[in-house]
């Protein structure tokens, strides 16, 4: 039941957070985009879980990364050509594929990762009691 607190309340942070980013530098967001940010910022605790927290944040950053961009590949199959919503369009931005996703982005995403990974470290230590996360470059 913890775990389950855990990823619920990790879902709202990181999907209120994502949702507020869009609104703040796009101007409008997507009820999909708050689910997707919160699965991330699962993600980036789970990956820490995972390891235990002792990877370099690199390599963090790099898994976390990986997921992002793949879940943004797949959410935007669905949302913007299955379904037809129009949520993102990447095309006239360089290194794209198929308008969902483009390296400008993944390069912004990388950063998010970075403070998702410590952000929900320390939420996790510091709410949940969980192990306190030792994060090192290198």
């Amino acid at each position: 039941m913890k775990r389950l607190s855990e990823y619920l309340f990790l879902l709202v942070v990181g999907g209120t957070l994502y949702y507020g980013f869009e609104m703040i530098f796009r101007g409008f967001s997507h009820w999909t985009m708050f689910l997707l940010g919160g699965i991330c910022l699962i993600f980036c605790a789970q990956q820490g879980i995972w390891t235990r927290w002792r990877e370099p944040l690199w390599k963090q950053v790099g898994w976390c990364i990986i997921f992002v961009t793949a879940c943004e590949f797949i959410t935007g199959i669905i949302v913007n050509k299955f379904l037809g919503w129009n949520v993102w369009d990447y095309t006239g931005l360089p290194f794209q594929i198929m308008g969902q996703i483009c390296l400008p982005f993944i390069i912004i995403f990388s950063g998010l990762c970075a403070v998702g990974i410590l952000l929900s470290g320390y939420v996790l230590c510091y709410i949940y009691g969980e192990e306190r996360p030792e994060f090192h470059v290198i």
